[in-house]
């Protein structure tokens, strides 16, 4: 195990510390991604196991279907209104989190794109990251 990921919102309301590796990183281009970020897409890094993340502060939530119909909880700090994480109904062990929101963002790594076909002329992707048109299959 390396160094814990640490992070949170942009006034420090809302902390993480999560002792794992993740299991999965990708940049989204979906359409709900797009707006919600207000740019060409969103990046996120999934860990395993909600027991290795201590999580401080209190944030809210506000859930959107995804393309399957599977809900997902996007988590925001109420004061400074930044995105922190993501849960799963569906993968309730899962914990995403918006890399920018690491306090050591370098750490980050898209492997995949996903939604490409949603991709904005304007959102360059790195060409030698996989892309899948919708999400890839498991």
């Amino acid at each position: 195990m390396s160094t814990p990921y640490s992070g949170g919102c942009a006034c420090g309301a809302v902390r993480y510390e999560i002792a794992a590796e993740p299991v999965g990183t990708n940049d989204c281009q979906c359409r709900h991604c797009q707006q919600r970020s207000g740019t060409g897409h969103s990046s996120y890094m999934a860990f395993a196991g909600r027991s290795a993340v201590d999580l401080r502060g209190e944030a809210k939530c506000w859930d959107i279907a995804g393309d399957s119909g599977a809900i997902k909880h996007h988590w925001f700090c109420p004061t400074c209104g930044a995105p922190v994480y993501l849960t799963l109904a569906a993968a309730p062990d899962l914990f995403i989190i918006h890399p920018a929101s690491l306090d050591e963002p370098e750490r980050y790594a898209p492997q995949i794109v996903t939604y490409a076909i949603r991709g904005l002329p304007w959102d360059r992707r790195d060409p030698a990251l996989p892309a899948f048109d919708r999400m890839p299959p498991r």
